[in-house]
């Protein structure tokens, strides 16, 4: 059975040089080892319970082991959009209306939720949400504009960034769990942006000017390295978990997809068939619009066809995937066994 929460409200809410140059590079080599077969279980698609009264609703990310998925949706009424946020605990949908956009980031194994949302001109508004349903508003450095968070690990630490308006550059943030209330300024290069963090501390992120990217993994002794591809002009990484990270580099002209391993800094290039990346997880399984992929091998998933898109946005370590599904109505989805 289907419980929802209606109508919860968050009003009143508590309130580029090159990085090799600058980074203690650990050398990036191909992965040697003998690829092992790749195997597929039986992969299915199921859609998870939204409210009726929607015309689109999303599904943005799901927690380690499977459990909470926090995603977004909008409603109408008359010629106003009103955004919700969603919340699942299983197959329970808590349903939370959110005073201006609002956008899930990540959640992770405790169900804590952290989030994007934006009101007016101002700067950007960081939010994290407790499993048990209280909502906060995340400190903000005062001379940064944009602020946003991109990832939480187990501990409850959370990883993003601003921009800093005397210098407008981009500031990497970090809002330490053992701290609460309090936001710090990341010792990170020039131009950074944090784009995940995992259970042990370990944060990755690009930095540099636009389209001069290169990318740096920060390890929980504070040591940097560069994240890269022998050859390679660019590098962003999008995310990482376990000692994985994935991103693109640009090599001659094309942006191929990469996944880095963070132990040693040895790299697999992925199926370039996926679209784009969305997650990967603990285990190294990667997803991105309609495909999941081992390693340089990947498959279509299940729901996609003729006017009909798919989009993988995250994926558990129990192989867990949510992301969404258009078919003339966009709806959250998810996928197991895959």
């Amino acid at each position: 059975m289907t419980h929802t929460a209606r109508r919860r409200t968050l009003t009143g809410i508590t309130t580029a040089g090159l990085l090799a140059a600058s980074l203690g590079v650990a050398v990036a080599t191909p992965a040697t080892a003998a690829p092992r077969p790749t195997t597929f279980g039986t992969c299915k698609i199921s859609t998870l319970p939204y409210p009726a009264d929607t015309y689109r609703a999303d599904a943005n990310a799901i927690d380690p082991t499977g459990r909470f998925v926090a995603g977004s949706a909008l409603r109408k009424e008359g010629t106003d959009n009103h955004y919700l946020l969603l919340f699942w605990d299983g197959d329970r949908l808590t349903e939370v209306e959110a005073p201006s956009v609002a956008t899930p980031a990540d959640v992770n194994a405790d169900g804590v939720v952290i989030g994007n949302g934006w009101g007016g001109n101002g700067p950007g508004q960081p939010w994290r949400r407790y499993r048990e349903g209280t909502v906060e508003l995340l400190p903000v450095v005062p001379s940064f504009t944009g602020v946003s968070v991109t990832a939480i690990n187990k501990a409850g630490d959370i990883v993003g960034l601003g921009t800093d308006v005397n210098t407008g550059e981009y500031v990497g943030l970090r809002w330490p769990a053992t701290r609460p209330g309090t936001v710090e300024v990341l010792d990170a290069p020039a131009n950074a942006q944090p784009k995940g963090i995992t259970d042990n501390g370990t944060i990755v992120g690009s930095a540099g000017e636009f389209a001069a990217w290169t990318s740096w993994v920060r390890r929980p002794n504070g040591r940097y390295d560069a994240l890269t591809v022998p050859g390679a002009q660019t590098a962003q990484v999008n995310t990482a978990a376990g000692h994985w990270a994935i991103g693109h580099v640009d090599l001659n002209g094309s942006w191929d997809k990469v996944r880095w391993n963070l132990r040693d800094g040895s790299y697999t290039m992925l199926d370039q068939q996926l679209e784009w990346l969305g997650d990967v997880n603990a285990k190294g399984v990667v997803v991105g619009g309609d495909r999941v992929a081992r390693s340089a091998i990947s498959r279509v998933l299940p729901g996609g066809g003729d006017r009909v898109t798919i989009g993988a946005r995250s994926i558990s370590d129990t192989g867990t995937i949510v992301g969404f599904r258009n078919a003339e109505r966009v709806t959250p989805v998810r996928w197991t066994g895959c």
